[in-house]
């Protein structure tokens, strides 16, 4: 598969990782362009290439956005319309200044993605693990050893490409629910963001 990530930070560049050895081919990028991506690029080896967010998007069959959430607006909408976009982003006001609808919790930072990415199918997932955790904790033995990572999406069919695609890597995937309600079961400071359990712990307190 293709997947284009869009966002070279501790969690898009550990995803790169994660797919170049399962097999999938990887292009990454970041703000500052590909040419400061070079040694990550040579890293990752023949399967990866360093490229522009544009390029990225049009790139992948599933797309990676692992930016802060004031850069939204920079992402290439029209490239990204029609894809499965994996939303591992988080809101920070301190980072990202005061967004009046999350403050007030009117809406989350996922359903905001939605409304910039028209076309596109967002599945938010990754947003709620330590990237030290995604680095070191994937397992690929049996299911019930791996840690569970919450997804919630409106699109069933993009819920379950990346439910394979979590399996690929060594982890499974939980499905928490559509993506506004699911998600803010496990969004920045939500029970359950940070928490890592057994998928069949981690359904558990889905449920509650």
């Amino acid at each position: 598969m293709r997947i284009g990530i869009i966002g070279a930070g501790h969690i898009g560049a550990t995803l790169a990782r994660h797919f170049v050895a399962a097999g999938h081919d990887v292009a990454i990028s970041n703000s500052r362009g590909p040419e400061t991506l070079r040694d990550l690029e040579a890293e990752l080896g023949e399967r990866a290439q360093a490229a522009t967010a544009e390029d990225a998007a049009r790139f992948g069959e599933i797309v990676v956005v692992a930016v802060p959430v004031k850069a939204f607006d920079d992402l290439p909408a029209d490239a990204l319309s029609g894809k499965i976009v994996i939303d591992t982003c988080n809101y920070y006001p301190q980072r990202d200044g005061q967004i009046a609808e999350l403050d007030a919790d009117e809406t989350t930072s996922s359903e905001l993605l939605t409304h910039k990415l028209p076309g596109a199918a967002v599945v938010k997932a990754f947003n709620s693990i330590v990237w030290t955790s995604l680095r070191d904790k994937a397992h690929l033995g049996p299911v019930d050893e791996r840690l569970g990572i919450p997804i919630a999406g409106d699109d069933v069919d993009a819920k379950q490409a990346v439910d394979e695609l979590l399996e690929e890597i060594g982890f499974d995937g939980v499905d928490a629910g559509p993506l506004g309600e699911g998600g803010r079961k496990f969004q920045r400071d939500a029970a359950l963001y940070g928490v890592e359990l057994p998928s069949a712990e981690l359904a558990a307190r889905l449920a509650e």
